[in-house]
């Protein structure tokens, strides 16, 4: 047996590092680089940088050749930088404020018709799907006025609210409510017959079926109808926003298309990027807090 044999062998009944590993293994600034881009951090964020660059990119090459003068992102970003960009939360007076303060007027409606909608589509859908009687008379109705586009119900609730407020809110709450009450009540429906029955061995309280048993198998349902619902309760308050209202994300889009100055364009893209965002942040919101009320029901 070599030397170095004799000395790998007595290291490792030392517990001491192998030399000849030492010496055979030196340290790889390219393998340590490699080991850095299969992170999963990297790998996760890798497709999606890559994809929105080379849409950028592609973006920005056209606009080269636009007749129209319809800018790419270089020019979105300098045209709105000041003051949109860097003092989003600007108040001249009266509608003339700056992009947060509008993102704030549309959130502020959107809270308050979700959280109607929630409120009184919860209920609903749990009347629907406990009650047999209730979910076959109101079945048909509630498929029909769940395909009625928001901005149908916006000349509805403008005369019966006389104010524009109020009526975006109630186009909010009309068109949120739907996904709620129907995906409640599937949940009820697909509630496992042997919970049932343990509740009637068991002999529980109808408080006690509703809080251990009804609440947590229906929740993960009652959650995917709040994530519909919070996605059209954002589309519909822009696009009644941009009809008839004082002010709001979908007022500031319309209001700088009237406008028709060289920057006009830019601002729409602008505010149309962070609709997007908004819209994916509540989406992520909604989503996070249902994955948490679930666990906490298991």
């Amino acid at each position: 047996m070599s030397p170095w044999a004799h000395l790998s062998a007595f290291n490792q009944q030392r517990g001491s590092p192998d030399m000849t590993s030492l010496f055979a293994n030196p340290r790889n600034p390219r393998a340590n680089k490699a080991n850095w881009m299969r992170s999963p951090l990297v790998s996760q964020i890798k497709a999606p940088v890559v994809c929105i660059g080379l849409t950028l990119a592609l973006w920005q090459f056209l606009s080269q050749f636009s007749s129209e003068g319809f800018p790419g992102p270089i020019q979105v970003i300098t045209q709105t930088w000041d003051p949109y960009i860097i003092n989003p939360f600007f108040d001249d007076g009266g509608t003339s404020k700056g992009l947060g303060l509008q993102l704030l007027i549309s959130l502020q409606r959107v809270a308050v018709g979700y959280t109607l909608a929630a409120v009184v589509g919860i209920a609903a859908g749990l009347a629907i799907g406990l009650n047999r009687f209730l979910r076959r008379g109101f079945d048909p109705l509630i498929q029909v006025l769940r395909t009625v586009p928001p901005l149908a119900w916006l000349p509805i609730s403008l005369l019966l609210f006389q104010q524009a407020d109020t009526a975006a809110i109630f186009v909010i709450f009309i068109t949120a409510i739907w996904p709620i009450i129907i995906n409640t009540a599937v949940g009820i429906n697909e509630i496992p017959q042997d919970y049932t029955n343990v509740a009637r061995v068991l002999r529980l309280r109808k408080r006690s079926y509703l809080r251990d048993i009804l609440m947590p198998a229906t929740a993960p349902y009652v959650f995917t109808g709040l994530r519909i619902a919070i996605g059209l309760a954002w589309l519909a308050i822009v696009a009644a926003e941009m009809l008839k209202a004082d002010g709001g994300i979908g007022f500031f889009i319309w209001d700088a298309y009237n406008a028709g100055g060289d920057s006009s364009t830019s601002q729409i893209i602008l505010a149309i990027m962070v609709i997007g965002l908004v819209g994916l942040a509540l989406d992520r919101l909604v989503a996070a807090v249902g994955t948490v009320v679930a666990k906490g029901g298991q």
